[in-house]
């Protein structure tokens, strides 16, 4: 019957065709599956089972969407009088040690606003609430419902349910948890150094938080273009260049050890451009003959691009990150057409000698010409944003920088709205939003800098965070009979790992304090408290003796102590969690969890609950095992690499 009702759907002539934009394709199949299963449902008997494979079976892992599907069909049953009443679902939290469900459904009262008045037969909140409980379909995935205050409803998880979704994780896979987001493809811009400058501090943040949100974008079945806009054009290379001359006649001389450091021949050409106005003239000369092609200029600008790409690459090495460069220069040759595309439209308005663009709510324009003639970031960033939606068709468009440069992007985002690129609505798609972050400051609370008052090289900062690490590592018992490799290999993944939850855990809008001590404690909310925790669950699991794999198929997980329930239930809301991450492009959310989650691990379950040797013991070790698989996920979208012993 159901697939007769999704044939009617997919009729050329039937009503519910949908679209998501008016230029936009049909529903997919497991949308139209999600939309014929709530309207087939709700012309069944109420008594229909409704199984929580077939309701929203495009995402069937987010327990929240599996109620919300459910909350559904009951408010269309309660209320069916009043259109587009969107279920407000969201898990309960403990308030004054008491929690009085795992899930609450909020309508009650924002439905009796609407409702009150009319010849509905409801007294109140309460009375809506109970209806709302009343008319929820049967499901394997509630054990009880309740009805709080002014109609809340609360919902208790059948345990049973919990424990077959975790045992099924673990045949599975975890990948099956992964949420589905409505989009296919999405852009993520993140590091972006500059050509000819050191890789700072103040990179790790954007380096970071973009490889993190790119990871679980691809966790979440979105294929993601991880591009690296660096700064590789401008006006500096003509004084980069002409340096570069004086210094090597020879252009065969030209490489990484004859320039040495990078950022001291940067900062010594940016002497003399300043100091010798011969100097200066020349560099000027040499921006119009780079940009007009000279076979010369262009090799001593490679040469010069090829030697900081090796600086970035031992950054990145480091980090474990994955960058296709698509910088400045790459979008040059469209931007011609792009303006003019944008002149056509009427955007584009003489201002002072300038080409410039207005935009509601900024008294400046946007300078997309400068009045020499020259381009700047807003004419690069306008023909990017051109090229990322109508040659690489990405859906959502990220921008991952400190929050300085909000006020940039908002204005290229207006512009491209009153261009008709991008749509009005921010929760439509295609969108593009700015990833804003704080600073990284020292101890003093001013921006983080040598003792000499420069920028740290992220590179050092890295090594001393391995160098540290490996220090701890050492000083433990366990370590010393440790072969060197599995030493550096442990210091490499505690020490890095350490440096990005101590940024990631941040909501990353706060500036935040780089302290090695604080980062590299083993207790608290670091990562080598959570690489600990996660290396104690595998030696429990190693201790018991047990093949694990032999004990996912034969064993069965049961939840009756209160505790185990406790990390189950936690367990199971990794998909929602994972994609609140990702719509609210906030890694903090991720780490939150994992740290509850360990916490979960050790005060409620492992301190109440004997594993090795109890009754329940096959049960427990498939819990540890559930928990360990969960963690390892977690450690590889904040991009940490976990470890298995301590």
């Amino acid at each position: 019957m159901l697939l007769g009702f999704i044939n009617s759907l997919t009729h050329p002539h039937s009503p519910l065709q949908f679209h998501r934009f008016s230029h936009s394709h049909p529903l997919p199949f497991p949308d139209l599956l999600k939309v014929a299963s709530r309207r087939f449902a709700l012309t069944a008997t109420k008594t229909q089972f409704i199984s929580t494979m077939s309701v929203g079976e495009d995402n069937v892992s987010s327990v929240k969407r599996q109620l919300t599907q459910l909350f559904e069909i009951s408010l269309r049953e309660t209320v069916p009088g009043e259109p587009d009443v969107v279920p407000l679902v969201d898990s309960c939290s403990e308030k004054s040690g008491v929690k009085h469900g795992d899930y609450q459904c909020n309508n009650a009262m924002v439905l009796w606003a609407k409702i009150k008045g009319k010849q509905t037969g409801f007294r109140g909140p309460p009375a809506v609430g109970q209806a709302i409980m009343k008319n929820l379909p049967p499901s394997e995935i509630i054990e009880s419902c309740s009805v709080a205050g002014p109609g809340f409803v609360n919902v208790v998880l059948s345990k049973n349910w919990i424990a077959q979704s975790l045992h099924r994780m673990l045949i599975d896979g975890i990948d099956t948890w992964a949420p589905r987001l409505p989009l296919k493809r999405a852009v993520v811009d993140f590091s972006s150094p500059n050509i000819a400058k050191e890789m700072h501090v103040g990179h790790l943040r954007s380096t970071i938080i973009g490889d993190t949100l790119a990871r679980m974008l691809e966790f979440s079945h979105v294929e993601v273009l991880r591009r690296n806009h660096v700064g590789d054009w401008g006006t500096q290379f003509g004084m980069l260049i002409e340096f570069l001359f004086e210094k090597f006649p020879n252009p065969e001389e030209v490489n990484e050890a004859a320039i040495g450091d990078l950022q001291a021949f940067y900062k010594a050409s940016k002497l003399r451009f300043d100091s010798d106005s011969e100097f200066k003239l020349r560099a000027q000369q040499a921006v119009v003959r780079l940009q007009g092609g000279e076979i010369r200029y262009r090799n001593a600008w490679k040469q010069i691009c090829e030697i900081s790409r090796t600086e970035f690459h031992r950054v990145y090495e480091r980090l474990g990150v994955q960058l296709e460069e698509k910088g400045e220069s790459f979008y040059n040759p469209y931007i011609p057409s792009v303006l003019e595309q944008l002149g056509n439209k009427g955007l584009i308005e003489e201002s002072e000698g300038a080409r410039v663009i207005f935009v509601d709510g900024v008294k400046i324009p946007l300078i997309v010409v400068k009045s020499d003639g020259g381009y700047n970031y807003a004419s690069t960033d306008l023909t990017a944003l051109w090229y990322r939606l109508n040659e690489e068709k990405a859906e959502w468009i990220i921008y991952v920088t400190d929050v300085g440069q909000q006020q940039h992007f908002d204005m290229v985002f207006k512009a491209a709205k009153r261009a008709g690129w991008l749509l009005a609505d921010d929760s439509l798609y295609p969108k593009a939003t700015h990833v804003g972050f704080g600073l990284v400051l020292g101890e003093d609370g001013k921006r983080f800098r040598t003792r000499n008052t420069e920028v740290v090289r992220l590179v050092d900062l890295l090594d001393e965070a391995k160098s540290r690490s490996k220090t701890a590592v050492l000083e433990r018992d366990a370590a010393k009979d440790w072969p060197e490799e599995e030493v550096d290999k442990t210091s490499e993944a505690v020490g890095y790992g350490a440096v990005k939850y101590a940024d990631l855990k941040n909501n990353r809008l706060s500036n935040y304090t780089f302290n090695f001590d604080q980062m590299l404690n083993d207790k608290g909310n670091t990562a080598v408290y959570l690489l600990y925790a996660h290396a104690r669950i595998c030696s429990i699991i190693r201790k018991s003796g047990k093949d694990i794999e032999q004990v996912k198929k034969n064993g069965k997980i049961v939840l009756d102590h209160d505790g185990e329930r406790a990390l189950g239930l936690h367990l199971v809301q990794f998909s929602e969690v994972v994609e609140q991450a990702c719509t609210n492009l906030l890694p903090s959310t991720l780490c939150e969890y994992l740290y509850d989650l360990s916490d979960i691990f050790t005060k409620k379950f492992y301190s109440n609950c004997q594993v090795i040797g109890s009754p329940e013991e096959t049960s427990r070790l498939l819990l540890c095992e559930a928990t360990a698989t969960v963690m390892r996920k977690c450690f590889y979208l904040l991009g940490i690499e976990p470890v298995y012993k301590i």
